[in-house]
């Protein structure tokens, strides 16, 4: 698997870096993204060859580093797009990071740290992507309306959090990789004055991030 993801993302890379040469009108890849995407190439195949866990997380690093990690973060935020689309799950990009806006209408009940059942295969597609792109780490942040006290907010939106990423854990992803948040109603995207602004800020945000060098 991990050296199917590296040609894919080499392949990816190569694609999205052509330039046109100015006297034949061909395109053509730069030298450093060809030397990266090879680079990236014989590290999975170097890691493919290694049956214990640590050799093949080595090898997709190794990858990581000869392609950028930009072109390894474009390739999960275009799997998680696939994933999650019309599911209601917003995915943004910030930088070299990806952050997936969970509403609260379609994760919990109201006053509930509960999942909602029709929720759980969407979150199984997050896993199975997070899963692969094993190489970053993630901030689940729980995020409640102004409606009622801070405390009580305040631990409603750890609970929040800390459900979706148990349900993550249990779906294959490391629990190591998770940084749990509860911020209550301190981080508001809406206005909290009317209906529509509390309802778009009862949300869990899912925030990736790539591993540091």
């Amino acid at each position: 698997m991990y050296l199917r993801l590296l040609i894919a993302i080499s392949i990816a890379a190569l694609l999205s870096s052509c330039t046109t040469d100015p006297y034949t009108g061909q395109e053509k890849a730069s030298n450093a993204v060809k030397v990266g995407a090879g680079a990236a190439a014989a590290c999975g195949l170097l890691g493919s060859l290694k049956n214990n866990k640590t050799g093949r997380r080595a090898a997709l690093g190794c990858g990581i580093v000869g392609l950028g990690v930009g072109v390894y973060m474009d390739e999960q935020e275009r799997k998680l797009r696939e994933q999650l689309e019309g599911t209601g799950v917003r995915v943004a990009r910030e930088g070299d990071n990806i952050r997936l806006i969970m509403p609260g209408n379609i994760t919990f009940e109201t006053d509930s740290y509960n999942l909602r059942a029709n929720f759980y295969s969407v979150l199984d597609s997050v896993a199975l992507v997070l899963a692969e792109f094993e190489e970053t780490t993630m901030r689940v942040s729980g995020h409640t309306d102004n409606t009622g006290s801070r405390d009580y907010n305040m631990e409603l939106s750890q609970k929040r959090a800390r459900s979706v990423a148990d349900y993550l854990a249990g779906r294959g992803v490391s629990a190591t990789r998770m940084q749990i948040r509860g911020l209550a109603f301190d981080q508001p995207i809406a206005d909290n004055a009317s209906a529509e602004g509390r309802a778009q800020n009862r949300r869990v945000e899912l925030y990736i991030l790539p591993n540091p060098a």
